[in-house]
C-alpha cells in the first residue's frame, strides 16, 4: 500500500514530545518495516523543514538538528513526488474558483502530489479539512 504523509504526521512522529507523537511515530515504523510506501511531495519536503524550525516547542528544533532528521526519518524511506509548473497552476485555479484563501493551497498540493503518486491514502491529522479539500478522496483521508 502506497501512503502519502501529510507534513503534520511527519513533524508528530519525529518530536517524542509532540501531542501527537505515539500514533504517527507508528506510522512512520511502518514506513520502516516495509508494510507500506511512504510518498511525500517535494514541496512537503521543505514544509517540513520549515515547520521543524519554526515549531514553538522547548528545546527548539536548530536547522542542522532538522536536516538530519529529515536525512535520517525521510529521504531514505520516502518516495519523493515532485509537481510540475501546470500541477501548480491547476492548483491556484482550484483554490481561487472555489474561494479558498490562504494556505489551503499548499494542502491542494498534497493532494495533487499523493494523486500523482498514485497513492491508495493520504495520512493527516486534518482529516476533516482535506476532506472538504477532496471530495473525491474522502474515503482515503486518514489518520495514522
Amino acid at each position: 500500500m502506497k501512503v502519502y504523509f501529510d507534513t503534520n504526521v511527519l513533524v508528530a512522529g519525529m518530536l517524542r514530545n509532540h501531542p501527537h507523537y505515539a500514533p504517527a511515530e507508528a506510522m512512520l515504523r511502518r514506513v520502516v518495516r516495509g508494510e507500506v510506501e511512504g510518498c511525500i511531495s517535494t514541496h512537503g519536503l521543505a514544509e517540513l523543514y520549515a515547520v521543524l524550525t519554526r515549531l514553538p516547542v522547548t528545546p527548539a528544533v536548530y536547522p542542522t538538528e532538522a536536516s538530519q532528521m529529515i536525512q535520517r526519518n525521510v529521504l531514505p524511506r520516502f518516495e519523493m513526488v515532485p509537481l510540475s509548473g501546470r500541477e501548480y497552476k491547476e492548483a491556484i485555479a482550484v483554490c481561487a474558483s472555489a474561494g479558498w484563501a490562504g494556505g489551503r493551497i499548499y494542502d491542494v498540493l498534497h493532494l495533487a502530489a499523493a494523486r500523482r503518486a498514485g497513492c491508495d491514502e493520504l495520512c493527516t491529522f486534518n482529516v476533516r479539512h482535506f476532506r472538504e479539500l477532496g471530495s473525491d478522496w474522502v474515503n482515503e483521508i486518514r489518520l495514522p
